[in-house]
């Protein structure tokens, strides 16, 4: 076994390894390398005596898929509600002809071709969606942010019992084997990186290495990792440490790192990764670019009568001009880190008590995003746009109706997009006729699931899962037309950051980092990205 790297200012020092570097060779990173400093190392971490253990990558070999390793317990026992399967099984041909129906003032042919072109970079994807109305009754999906690494999975029932592996198998065949056989590649291994959600990310490893029958090194690359398992060389080329300390070449990866993957992974690599870190600046993990992205797609199809639909935005907004923002929404809005993810940085502001928080506190980027707030219909966001108020769930029992958001994912492959999985989260607490002032507006709106607890560790508050069964969807009060049009919103949001990140990236498919400058003029930001 190699010794492994020495880890330099910024990443490493050592001279350059080309392509043909032998396997088990350590991987030097060059001072170009645009992965991050590493934070100084404590001989002796707080309350120990010995050094902080190591990581490794661990071998997930063919066969060894669970289910009970990869889904909820209670999704195990699901049955797929029978819309939610007649949807899953429609054509793209049968989509378009009913999305023109019920707007017959969208070009049909110009959405099946949309639907049907595969993407760049941009493979993988996950829109969060709201379904709305108004005053006068008038129902849509709105949606709200599009993910790069969209966990759900673990939350999907099965659309046939014969298939135990599910969504898994269905993304690693149609988005990344033909991609690994049109493309050329360093030698190397098959990997799967992740920073969290292990349940998942376990299991497309184990997909993975039952579809190519081979090996897949699962690795953790946790943000905090002061001696990271990975590592890039000067050619762009992921390397992994292996347990007896060796190190192996990655010629494709899966990427389940969320937290800030800008700051230890490079734009520009030899390694196939799915999706790359330039899909995640160009609007997959940056809300702000998002919004930047979604608007010029609406402006170039806008003979189509195809645009992505989300509440009024206002970008790159200062922190002293918040509360200006604020006050012309009617004193409601919703602010967010335009880089945060798992519902970190995004903020629910209805009354005088939260804008002051929110200013009071302490916020380590520079600009910030300005939504319209869709709430209650007699405490939403009031815009030109008009005043947009949640759909909800069926009322309960006791008469409450909760706040629901819908996450559809999606892949691309060589014929188009694919839906994936679907399913829906509920806020805490239900819906309220009126402000009171004392109970905390996000309870009511906030739906993301993931909670960080103080050892800095995450974890999922699953009653709040709407599953897509016999059961849950009911509850949930959308049909067949709403999952449609929830599915075209996506692939419309994933196409534009897609469009976004090929505008990002030069015709040799290197990341141009004066352009992203320009559109995302954010200090805070630039900085960890070019460290």
């Amino acid at each position: 076994a190699s010794a492994p790297p020495t880890p330099g200012p910024a990443g490493g020092n050592a001279p350059p390894v080309s392509a043909e570097t032998s396997v088990g060779a350590e991987p030097p990173v060059s001072a170009e390398t645009p992965v991050s400093a590493e934070p100084p190392v404590s001989a002796e971490p707080p309350g120990t005596g010995d050094a902080a253990p190591r990581s490794f990558a661990e071998p997930v070999p063919p066969g060894v898929f669970v289910p009970e390793k990869h889904f909820y317990p209670r999704v195990l026992n699901a049955e797929i509600h029978p819309m939610v399967r007649f949807f899953l099984g429609l054509s793209i041909s049968r989509i378009v002809q009913r999305f023109h129906h019920l707007n017959p003032q969208v070009d049909a042919p110009a959405l099946e071709r949309l639907l049907r072109r595969p993407t760049q970079q941009f493979h993988w994807a996950g829109a969060d969606l709201m379904h709305v109305t108004t005053n006068d009754g008038r129902r849509q999906m709105v949606v709200i942010e599009t993910n790069s690494c969209a966990s759900g999975q673990k939350s999907m029932p099965l659309y046939e019992d014969a298939n135990e592996q599910g969504g898994y198998k269905t993304l690693i065949e149609t988005a990344l084997l033909p991609r690994l056989a049109n493309r050329r590649l360093p030698d190397g291994d098959l990997a799967m990186v992740y920073d969290k959600n292990i349940m998942e990310a376990s299991g497309y490893a184990a997909a993975m290495a039952d579809a190519t029958g081979q090996t897949v090194h699962l690795v953790k690359f946790a943000i905090d990792d002061t001696d990271p398992p990975v590592r890039f060389d000067a050619d762009g080329v992921m390397w992994v440490r292996l347990a007896d300390e060796s190190w192996r070449p990655i010629k494709a990866a899966l990427r389940y790192v969320t937290q800030k993957p800008w700051n230890r992974i490079p734009q520009d690599t030899r390694t196939l990764i799915l999706n790359p870190v330039t899909v995640c600046l160009a609007g997959g993990r940056n809300k702000l670019v998002a919004s930047m992205a979604y608007d010029l797609f609406n402006q170039q199809h806008s003979g189509t009568g195809l645009s992505v639909r989300t509440p009024m935005t206002v970008r790159d907004v200062a922190l002293p001009q918040v509360p200006l923002w604020v006050n012309s929404m009617g004193g409601k809005a919703v602010v967010k880190v335009p880089y945060g993810n798992a519902g970190q940085g995004v903020y629910t502001l209805t009354s005088e008590a939260e804008l002051e928080a929110f200013m009071s506190a302490t916020h380590h980027y520079d600009r910030f995003i300005v939504q319209s707030l869709i709430g209650n219909s007699g405490w939403s966001s009031s815009t030109s746009s008009g005043v947009y108020y949640h759909v909800g769930t069926m009322p309960d029992r006791h008469g409450h109706t909760y706040v629901a958001d819908l996450r559809m994912m999606v892949c691309s492959g060589l014929d188009g997009f694919k839906p994936l999985a679907i399913y829906a989260r509920r806020a805490r607490l239900p819906l309220a006729d009126a402000l009171d002032g004392e109970t905390a507006s996000w309870d009511m709106l906030g739906t993301n699931l993931s909670v960080k607890k103080q050892d800095g560790s995450w974890d999922t508050e699953s009653n709040r899962l709407m599953l897509m069964d016999r059961k849950d969807f009911n509850a949930l009060g959308v049909g067949v037309d709403a999952l449609i049009e929830a599915f075209v919103q996506t692939c419309l949001a994933t196409s534009a950051i897609d469009d976004m990140a090929v505008a990002l990236t030069t015709k040799k498919g290197k990341f141009r980092p004066r352009l992203f400058a320009s559109m995302n003029d954010d200090q805070a930001l630039i900085r960890e990205i070019l460290q």
